[in-house]
């Protein structure tokens, strides 16, 4: 028995990992977008173990992971996402945060600022120096670089 003999015997193994790597991936998104393939993946895995054609299961994984594109996803997204209907992209979740100087801010000039273990470029929102290891507030972003007031 030959190598594609064995793999068109045990489609569902494909299956299993395709499901398997789909989940992993939507660890690192978050949005159930991912998901939704893992789903028909896994619906397929099933449906392979009886024999079916590998046309008939790519039509089934297609199928199946649009319609929870469609029923699933919007679904998890109001039930995970339901306490913050407002919810603030990474850079906008910065703004209101609270750090300290790490390297002063020079009158007109640029400085650093830590904030949640990680350091940042700038600005005084007055114009005025601020000295290290003062405590601030982030009021606006720039690209990648913070105006801060004193706290």
């Amino acid at each position: 028995m030959g190598i594609i003999d064995y793999f068109t015997q045990n489609l569902w193994q494909f299956w299993a990992i395709m499901a398997f790597l789909f989940l992993i991936l939507e660890l690192t998104s978050g949005d159930f977008f991912i998901l939704c393939f893992a789903i028909g993946a896994a619906v397929t895995t099933l449906l392979s173990l009886t024999g079916m054609s590998f046309l008939w299961q790519l039509l089934i994984f297609a199928i199946v992971s649009v319609l929870c594109l469609f029923f699933v996803r919007p679904v998890m997204l109001r039930y995970f996402h339901r306490s913050d209907p407002d919810r603030k992209s990474n850079a906008d979740a910065l703004i209101g945060q609270e750090g300290r100087v790490s390297e002063t801010i020079v009158a007109e000039g640029f400085g650093r600022v830590a904030i949640d273990g990680d350091d940042w470029k700038a600005v005084s929102s007055d114009g005025c120096e601020i000295k290290e290891g003062t405590k601030v507030r982030v009021v606006s972003l720039d690209s990648i670089i913070i105006t801060v007031e004193r706290v």
